[in-house]
């Protein structure tokens, strides 16, 4: 043990010392604790250093402060140090950072009054702790009660809630919310709303029995006992209410701050009403018994509102308009007695002044007389032995007198409203059990303590010792039941102060003898009090200071009490006089008030039943006469005895506990004063419960939790197979004293402090772990920085090398390069050299080829010149002529548009934003730039122009040069020819010279038009350019107006589409509110309909059982059968209406006029029934009477051809095999084989149906013959009126077609049929024998070409599965050679592969097959048709020209024409029921799913409403339609439990509407289909309206099937998402208290995140194999993982210790997996994820950095998907698991808060589990040919007929 101490008291070990301030202080050890030591070197929280002296005695050490990690636990049992200022200081915590008010303490709930109104006792938080135990969520005061009502129903014994605390701690509130939470979880057993009374009877009660004080605004000055009543299905029934020592006194004084009873106030704030003019009232501050407190109003409370609730309270509870009227009158003369002025008339007497106002004013309310009252309340009476004495009173004594009146009359209509309230709260159902609330004052002491603290206390010890007894009695159990050895725990047992008190000569025991004592006194009785038990009892103290006191050492304090006044309030005494006055008032309500209970009446006219209690409060015994005996029992006596009453009543019940604390007494909120506090926890037995635990062994584990813990402590070794073995070798290692542990079945108990040393060990193993961890990665963070320099300086030299080598290669680079410029340089000279030469030689070339091209320019050019002139004159003037006609009509324009413009100036303002404003402006833009445009164009026209003349002038330039050179070579001709002539030399030399003048004024004039062709074509070249330049800025101030125009319209694109698609948005929202709106209506209505259903079997059984002589079914009925019994149900219901007059007496008016209603329709549906019943009567008795006749013929008829039938079928069969087995040369056609077998199947099938198409004739025949004898005219046989007589008989179309051919051939056939012989007969038999025979051949042929097709295929299908082998033998091979995981690999993507391609050819023979089958039927039909031919004729050639003569009509068979198969299904009217019950109600899913195509059962309903279309049968349309819905909303609310059948029919139902819709024959739904199936489209009828009833008949079957799966979901997702441990090792188990929670190991049992995927998928397959359309199955899994987030979610906000970084990882994994199934079942797109985006965020929120306001802002940022309340809750339950992880500061969340605050959302914390999404079916054709659908045998429907 000193060990043990030693090491807990190491240095930095943290304790708790006292503190006058504070109580408690936290302090940290500095040096180290030695055994021996007198004193510990402290320091405080600010740093102080302190040295703690221990006591020298006892050397107790200081409270030892619990690991960070336990503290803000739900339970402080759950702490390992277990004392006063551990239980304080996690109080705190939990109430000022975490904003949590609950906390358990073992069995108790302490409940800390937040003096704030809190989100946290909504409908969604009922919901969430309904069903849950109590420790698997976060304390609160609905869990206590959810506790309650589960023990009550499980171990069907009644519980009690003892709710206490002092005033102004909240204990009204936390009753009233329990009961509130029964009211909304139970529900009621009648539609008479008692859970809506029981609530409706808080106001009353509070507005009566609550007052504010100064330490409350509604402080509750009495007690009461609630006892809410449920049924054997614990749903409420009624409630029953018990009050406790009403405070009198109130009513007549109030101290400063304080008010009267809020009953007053709320009337003297509705004075000015019109129905309270006549009470006369007025301000409060005007009526002395309202205004002595100074405290009129109530900060935030509006009185005349409160009136209004009360009020309707009352009227709610039935209390009528004329008793609330009658109670208002009574409290406002109460008022107004207050008020009456009483004066001293002398020293022993006083007087009422006349004509008091308020006197007269009570007079007049309460119906009394004023002179007997103004006498009495001056007054009083003496009576001797003898006579009588009239004794004048004191003015004191009178007031006191007036204000007993007035205390007792409030306390008379205080009883008398409590007993109405119990009155109306009773029923007549029997009370099978009850959970009682017990809202009762908590322990009081003031300055000045009197005789109602004394009662208050005085019951607060009896409700101590049941507490004590009832903790100690848990311990022991727990004890046992573990088999630890038990030891007897000493606890506090307050009997002795219970017998101070109530035992004989105790203290109430004296104090009732001094009451009875002619002249006894407070002080006698102080002397008393002094005499008997100041020396013989400890608990009894005298003052020092005074001889009128006396203290009483109670369980939580001492109290000194004040004798003054407890006489007084004992007797409460009231003037005799007076109370007779009031009994014979003329005011009813008085006189009743006055009454004896037994002769009271109820306000609602109801007698009170059996079944309420006999209500015990303080208040005279009435069961005696109205004398001066019926004072005689004193209010002590009474409260003693109704004390002992509500013990016994505990005691028979199951108690629990909820302690309200008080933190502050200046009513802050969230303030938390220690010094209150602990006074409060030391009085209400909070740390009573501390001590008995931590006396024992306060802290349990069980194996697998402290193995899990602790794991870390154990070595490989001590691990075995056994976990209980392994912990017992662990611990004896650890813990050395055996007497701090010990070992039960299923758990480890430990004694207080040993988790804590535990804990210290594991924190010590794991901080060496971390350290280390962390050495070795800082070893290698230090070797990886060292490798990153080595890297570093390596590749800096590599770089300077590369540097140095790239330098000398530059140099040789440029040495290189210097050379070649040289080389170039060079060359470049002398190519200079030679072009200058060149040049020169082609200049002077160029002047003598340029004369002549001149001369013709100048030509060219004058010409021109002329052009252009003339050109610029005329376009001059056309200019001018242009503009003046512009002008003028641009002013006509002008005015034109100035008028339009006039008009259309308001369009265009509001068209100047819009899209067409900037299209016309950007149209005149367009037109600019088309116009300059065309402009540069024209330029550009022009400059070719000019170009091309410039080439013409060349072109004429080259040929006058040409011609020159030919003049200069005949010059040099005629030269040559001058030499040889020597005598014109001279002559030559003159034309030389003339022609070198000639060649300068050339050049010259060359050099002229040089120099203007170069100003020429400067300016052409400065044109052009600036034409450029000005096309440049035209093109650019084009593009600019398209890039404006552009960013316009796209702006204006964009702004359209951003307001398309918000108002796109905002219509899809407002249509899924609508549409989600009218799905709730849907399920309200079906809702209903379950009710008046349940209330019609309830009336109809309750009708029944009212009769003696009805007849019961029998019970081997089917049940079956009897669900189509409506008009049996109908009949009843009519003839049990009148027996039900006195059971639908409560029910409410609207309820009992829409059962009128109903009763009338089924009525009338019940005489159509009956009228459509005694027609359908009538037919069958006519058809059976024409039947009757025709049945001899038909039998001889039938037997003839059957017999001819039959012989000429042998002889084909056998002629059939016979050709069969002959042509068989290759056993094709053999007997057995594949051909042979589907052949022979054919004609079976039409034998078969041969016979049943000649029973069809045979019947026809009949019918025909017994027509013809009822007739009796065999001479007029062939005339057509007759015909047309006979053919109105039938009644189908083929039949009569058969008849009128029959009629035709007889007439035409008759004189042939005269002369036919046998011979004759043979050889038409023969002829139609041939043509069978040669049909039968051709038949054979064909399959024989088939058959050899076959057999092709089935050879080339063995090579290709020989070739298939081979392959694979090769990839075998090749397999084989690789890894084993690509092996496995590669043969599961072989094998897949090749089921695919087998699977897609068995598809393609299955389709080859199916085309053959229909082929094969389609020859047959035509076979068959043929047989049926000459089986005609063969019947016609065997009669004979005798019975021609002798009988007028012969049997002959009558050809039916053929059709094909329409998809249409024929049954009888009578079958409808047959129909419903094979195919809906009895109707398996399981074996239709599997075996049949998805949706047979509405392709067959919707076949058979083809027909009834077919046959325009309105009434057999509307009944099918009805019969089906009906039928399904049976077999739904049958088996509405189970998901495959709900699945089923969902699917159905959708098939159904889809094919009403798919074959309509509306174009939408039309273009959808083949050709051949939109003829098979309705043409009769339009069934819309049905298709709306059907789809919503498919809303509610799949709102049912959402809460079916949510049944099934809802058990699973806690324990599966939160609870079990997916990632083992992750989540630490901490330490739990008394409430234990669920654990996080997987038992067998718990559901795990496996057990959740593996329900999805099978929800996921069965909805597959129902063929549920892929769209309605993606927003069914939408909903599941709604379901599954928001549970997830809501659990986690409510559940402390799963707020924690590891259960985010686990959060986050677990939806992973989800995510991850999603995906295989390719389901991604379908919104699921979405979905579960608040739980994703609320994971990643467990997990992010918390510190700083980048964390803040990265959190404000990511959880967008959560609201502010869920944010701010999650991180104030953040709790670490380890040491290691940090709080989050309270900084932190208030600026999460700040930074929120602008977020428009709703502050509701909990999300919506029961939402449902609104539910769409997408049109959804279907691609199956109605006529291809077979019907099986296994449904049971043969009576069905294919048409």
């Amino acid at each position: 043990m000193n060990r043990e101490l030693e090491y807990m008291f190491l240095k930095s070990a943290r304790v708790w010392i006292p503190d006058a301030e504070e109580v408690w202080k936290s302090a940290e050890l500095t040096k180290d604790y030695k055994s021996g030591d007198v004193s510990l070197q402290l320091m405080l929280e600010d740093g102080k250093n302190i040295e703690h002296k221990l006591d020298p005695k006892t050397r107790n050490l200081p409270y030892l402060r619990n690991p960070d990690i336990l503290v803000g636990e739900n339970d402080l049992t759950a702490l390992s140090y277990l004392h006063e200022p551990a239980v304080l200081h996690n109080l705190k915590v939990r109430f000022i950072d975490s904003k949590l008010i609950y906390t358990y303490c073992g069995i108790v709930l302490v409940a800390i009054n937040p003096y704030e109104t809190l989100p946290i006792y909504g409908t969604d938080i009922i919901n969430a702790y309904s069903g849950q135990n109590m420790g698997d969520m976060d304390p609160h005061i609905f869990a206590v009660a959810e506790e309650a009502y589960k023990q009550m129903a499980r171990d069907e014994r009644n519980q009690s809630i003892i709710v206490s605390g002092e005033s102004g701690a909240g204990k009204t509130v936390s009753a009233k919310y329990a009961m509130r939470y029964f009211a909304t979880v139970s529900g009621s057993a009648s539609e008479a709303n008692v859970e809506e009374k029981v609530l409706a009877s808080n106001p009353i009660m509070e507005a009566i029995g609550n007052a504010k004080t100064t330490r409350n605004d509604n402080s509750s000055r009495f007690g009461k006992y609630i006892e809410i009543g449920f049924d054997n299905r614990y749903r409420i029934i009624g409630a029953n209410m018990r009050t406790y020592l009403l405070e009198k006194s109130r009513v007549v004084f109030q101290a400063d701050e304080e008010r009267n009873y809020h009953i007053f106030y709320q009337l003297c704030a509705s004075a000015h009403l019109p129905e309270f003019k006549a009470l006369k009232l007025s301000s409060a501050n005007d009526f002395l018994y309202t205004r002595q407190g100074r405290s009129p109003v109530i900060d935030g409370v509006d009185d005349t509102k409160e009136l209004c609730t009360t009020r309707n309270a009352f009227s709610l509870l039935g209390i009528n308009e004329s008793y609330q009227m009658g109670l208002f009158q009574v409290l406002a003369a109460i008022l107004h007695l207050g008020n009456v002025e009483i004066k001293d008339r002398d020293a022993d007497s006083s007087v009422i002044p006349p004509n008091n106002r308020h006197l007269m004013a009570f007079c007049e309310l309460v119906g009394v007389t004023y002179q007997d009252m103004s006498q009495w309340l001056c007054h009083r009476k003496l009576k001797t032995a003898t006579e009588t004495y009239i004794k004048p009173l004191p003015r004191l004594q009178a007031t006191n007198a007036r204000d007993a009146l007035s205390k007792h009359i409030y306390a008379k209509l205080f009883n008398w409203i409590v007993e109405h309230v119990n009155k109306a709260l009773v029923t007549n159902v029997k009370q099978h059990s009850f959970i009682g609330v017990l809202d009762i004052y908590g322990f009081e002491t003031f300055e000045i303590n009197s005789f109602e603290q004394f009662c208050i206390n005085y019951a607060n010890e009896k409700l101590q010792q049941q507490f004590n007894m009832h903790v100690f009695k848990l311990e022991q159990e727990e004890y046992m039941k573990e088999q630890i050895p038990w030891t007897l725990i000493d606890f506090y047992d307050n009997q002795p102060c219970i017998n101070l008190i109530e035992a004989k000569m105790g203290v109430l025991d004296l104090l009732d003898e001094e009451c009875r004592m002619p002249k006894g006194s407070d002080d006698s009785w102080a002397q008393k009090l002094y005499n008997t038990h100041l020396k013989t009892c400890s608990l009894f103290e005298k003052p020092r200071m005074s001889n009128r006191a006396f203290i009483i050492q109670h369980f939580a304090d001492k109290v000194e009490y004040q004798c003054e006044g407890f006489l007084e309030k004992n007797k409460d005494t009231v003037n005799e006089e007076q109370i007779n006055v009031m009994k014979a008032s003329k005011f009813d309500l008085l006189v009743e008030l006055f009454q004896d209970e037994e002769k009271a009446t109820s306000p609602t006219g109801h007698v009170q039943g059996t079944g309420g209690r006999t209500r015990l409060s303080i208040k005279p015994d009435k069961s005696r006469d109205t004398s001066s005996k019926e004072h005689k029992k004193t209010v002590g006596c009474q409260f003693r005895n109704s004390l002992q009453m509500l013990m016994d009543t505990l005691n028979a019940t199951t108690p629990h506990y909820v302690r309200c604390i008080k933190p502050n007494d200046f009513k802050l909120a969230f303030s938390f004063d220690p010094k209150r506090a602990v006074q409060q926890l030391r009085a209400c037995g909070v740390l009573e419960t501390i001590r008995i635990s931590a006396a024992g062994f306060p802290s349990r584990w069980t194996y697998q939790e402290f193995f899990s813990r602790y794991r870390v402590l154990m070595k490989q070794k001590d691990v075995l197979a056994d976990k209980k073995l392994t912990c017992k070798n662990v611990l004896e290692k650890l813990v050395q004293d055996q007497d701090k542990y010990q070992f039960g079945k299923t758990k480890i108990f430990f004694r207080a402090g040993q988790v804590a040393y535990l804990e210290k060990l594991r924190a010590d193993k794991l901080r060496a772990a971390c350290i280390r961890i962390q050495k070795t990665i800082r070893c290698w963070l230090a070797r990886k920085k060292y490798l990153r320099k080595r890297s570093a300086a390596i590749t800096i030299q590599r770089f300077t090398r590369g540097y140095q080598a790239r330098c000398l290669a530059k140099f040789l680079r440029r040495t290189q390069a210097a050379t070649i410029i040289q080389k170039y340089q060079r060359m470049y000279v002398e190519r200079k050299r030679y072009k200058q030469k060149q040049a020169a030689a082609l200049a002077m070339q160029t002047i003598l080829r340029a004369y002549m091209a001149r001369q013709k320019y100048q030509a060219l050019l004058r010409e021109h010149k002329a052009v252009i002139i003339q050109k610029h004159v005329r376009g001059w003037l056309a200019r001018c002529w242009y503009k003046r006609c512009l002008e003028a009509i641009v002013y006509l324009q002008c005015c034109i548009r100035r008028m339009r413009a006039k008009r259309e100036l308001k369009k265009l303002k509001i068209e100047a934003r819009s899209v067409e404003h900037f299209k016309k402006l950007n149209k005149g833009m367009e037109n600019k730039i088309m116009q300059l445009q065309r402009k540069i164009d024209e330029q550009s026209k022009e400059n070719r122009l000019v170009n091309e003349r410039l080439v013409s002038l060349e072109s004429s330039y080259t040929v006058e040069s040409e011609r020159m050179r030919g003049e200069l070579s005949r010059l040099r001709g005629v030269e040559e020819d001058a030499k040889n002539k020597a005598n014109q030399v001279s002559s030559l030399l003159e034309e030389l010279e003339r022609l070198k003048k000639e060649l300068s004024a050339t050049q010259q004039e060359k050099k002229t038009i040089e120099d203007w062709a170069q100003s020429y074509r400067d300016e052409m070249e400065k044109m052009v350019a600036e034409l450029k330049d000005q096309n440049g800025l035209l093109k650019k101030e084009k593009d600019d107006l398209n890039r404006l125009i552009q960013e316009q319209s796209q702006q204006m694109t964009e702004k359209m589409t951003r307001a398309i698609a918000e108002e796109t948005q905002q219509l899809e929202t407002d249509l899924n509110e609508e549409r989600s709106r009218y799905q709730n209506l849907l399920s309200e209505h079906l809702r209903l309909e379950e009710k008046y259903d349940d209330l019609k079997e309830e009336m109809a059984l309750s009708s029944n059982v009212s009769k003696p002589g009805h007849r019961r079914t029998d019970s081997t009925h089917s049940s079956n059968e009897s669900e189509y019994t409506y008009n049996s149900e109908y009949a009843e219901l009519e003839d049990g209406t009148r027996g039900r007059e006195d059971v639908t007496r409560g029910i409410d008016t609207s309820l009992t006029l829409k059962l009128q209603k109903r009763v009338t329709e089924l009525e009338q549906d019940k005489q159509l029934l009956r009228n459509e019943l005694e027609n359908r009567e009538e037919q069958l008795q006519r058809a059976s009477a024409m039947a009757r006749g025709a049945e001899l013929e038909y039998e001889s008829l039938k037997r003839q051809e059957l017999e001819s039938e039959n012989k000429k079928l042998k002889h084909n069969l056998e002629e059939m095999r016979k050709s069969l087995l002959g042509n068989a040369a290759t056993g094709a056609g053999a007997p057995g084989s594949p051909a042979y077998k589907v052949l022979l199947e054919q004609l079976s099938a039409s034998c078969e149906e041969l016979e049943v198409r000649k029973e069809e004739v045979l019947i026809l025949r009949s019918q025909l013959v017994s027509q013809k004898e009822a007739m009796h005219h065999k001479e007029t046989m062939t005339e057509p009126s007759v015909y047309k007589d006979d053919v109105s008989k039938l009644k189908d179309d083929e039949v009569k077609q058969a008849y009128v051919g029959l009629k035709d051939t007889n007439r035409s056939a008759a004189p042939d049929l005269r002369k036919l012989n046998e011979d004759g007969e043979l050889w038409l038999v023969n002829q139609g024998l041939k043509e069978t025979i040669r049909l039968l051949e051709h038949q054979l042929q064909t399959q024989r070409r088939t058959y050899d097709n076959e057999v092709e295929s089935l050879r080339s299908e063995l090579q290709n599965v020989k070739e298939e082998n081979n392959r694979q033998q090769q990839l075998l091979a090749q397999n084989l050679q690789l890894p084993p995981e690509a092996r496995i690999e590669a043969s599961l993507q072989h094998e897949i592969t090749r089921l695919t391609n087998e699977n897609l050819d068995l598809m393609e023979q299955l389709e080859k097959q199916d085309r053959t089958i229909r082929k094969l039927k389609k020859q047959l039909k035509v076979y068959s048709k043929r047989i049926g031919e000459m089986g005609a004729g063969q019947t016609e050639g065997q009669t004979s020209p005798g019975q021609m003569v002798d009988e007028p009509i012969h049997p002959v068979n009558i050809p039916r024409r053929e059709k094909d198969f329409q998809g249409m299904l024929e049954y009888k009217k009578e079958d409808e029921m047959k129909l419903v019950k094979n195919l809906i109600l009895e109707l398996k899913p399981r074996g239709v799913a599997v075996n049949l195509i998805p949706g047979l059962p509405a392709y067959i309903l919707f076949m058979c409403l083809r027909h009834a279309d077919y046959v325009n049968d309105d009434q057999k349309v509307r009944t099918l339609l009805t019969s089906t819905i009906n039928s399904i909303k049976k077999i739904l609310k049958k088996r509405g439990d189970d998901f495959e059948t709900v699945s089923f029919w969902l699917a159905n139902t959708c098939r159904f509407l889809h094919c009403l819709k798919q074959y309509s024959g509306d174009e939408q739904f039309m273009k959808h289909n083949t050709s051949r199936q939109n003829e098979h489209c309705l043409s009769n009828f339009d069934l819309a309206e049905y298709r709306q009833v059907i789809s919503d008949l498919a809303i509610q079957i799949y709102q049912q099937l959402i809460k079916c799966m949510e049944n099934i979901l809802q058990p699973m997702i806690v324990s599966g998402m939160l609870e079990h441990e997916t990632i083992q090792g992750v989540s630490g188990v901490k330490p739990t208290g008394l409430r234990k929670r669920t654990s996080s190991i997987a038992d067998e049992g718990t559901y795990t995140l496996d057990s959740i995927l593996r329900q999805l998928s099978a929800f996921h397959s069965t909805m597959c194999q129902h063929g549920t359309d892929p769209e309605l199955i993606k927003q069914v899994v939408k909903q599941q993982f709604y379901i599954i987030g928001a549970v997830t979610l809501n659990n986690l906000l409510l559940r402390k210790d799963m707020c924690s970084w590891s259960k985010g990882m686990q959060i986050r994994y677990n939806v992973s997996q989800l995510e991850e199934w999603l995906r295989d079942k390719g389901l991604m797109t379908c919104g699921a994820k979405e979905t579960l985006e608040p739980l994703i965020q609320a994971a990643q929120l467990l997990q992010v950095k918390k510190k700083t306001d980048e964390d803040a802002e990265a959190i404000c940022s990511m959880c967008h998907a959560l609201t502010t309340a869920q944010i701010v809750k999650v991180l104030n339950l953040y709790t670490p698991v380890n040491e290691f992880e940090e709080r989050v500061s309270v900084a932190f969340i208030r600026t999460i808060q700040t930074r929120l605050r602008d977020r428009c959302e709703s502050p509701q914390l909990l999300m919506d589990t029961k939402m449902i999404y609104p539910v769409t079916f997408p049109f959804n054709p279907s691609c199956l040919a109605l006529e291809t659908i077979q019907i099986p045998s296994s449904l049971n429907l043969g009576f069905l007929t294919r048409v």
